[in-house]
């Protein structure tokens, strides 16, 4: 199945789309799973409490945030598929980034973790056939299809990681 259609998915998750470079979902996950892991382990453990300025997350708090979206997303993207046309809620991204306790998680763990959730997101996408990738449903008072969903999981990460590399680092 080709990219979704930036059209029929919500503003302000197209950014997100838009960073991933491959036409395949599941090239992109693959790709976006390597590189994450790659670059987490060349983030010396100074920095990893390190945030650029006063209220701005750690980057342990990114990392987390990074999971927690992911999880979020995939129970989305599950209800979807399944024809579940229950609208969901969104979620504050701030409140579970203040109440993640991260400051105290041990680096390589929160590295396995944001793996594991992955590789749960890359199972979960591909038991998705077309019809499942096509199902719309609604989150955040928004309509998405599963499709946008799993490439948004893939940009997300890819933006938040730039962000590291940006200000962080």
């Amino acid at each position: 199945m080709s990219r979704p259609d930036l059209n029929l998915v919500p503003e302000f998750y197209r950014n997100y789309i838009q960073q991933v470079k491959e036409e395949n979902l599941f090239d992109a996950f693959r790709n976006n799973t390597n590189e994450i892991v790659n670059f987490l382990s060349t983030i010396s453990s100074d920095k990893q409490n390190y945030s650029y300025a006063e209220n701005k997350w750690s980057i342990k708090e990114v990392i987390q945030h990074i999971i927690d979206s992911e999880r979020v997303f995939s129970y989305r993207a599950l209800r979807f598929a399944r024809k579940d046309t229950t609208p969901l809620p969104g979620f504050d991204e701030n409140l579970f980034a203040k109440n993640a306790k991260v400051e105290n998680k041990n680096w390589g763990n929160l590295i396995d973790e944001l793996v594991t959730v992955r590789k749960a997101t890359e199972f979960l996408f591909n038991s998705f056939d077309d019809d499942q990738l096509s199902e719309i449903g609604i989150a955040n008072k928004n309509k998405i299809s599963v499709l946008a969903i799993g490439f948004v999981c893939v940009g997300h990460c890819k933006h938040h990681i730039n962000i590291i590399k940006e200000r962080y680092l």
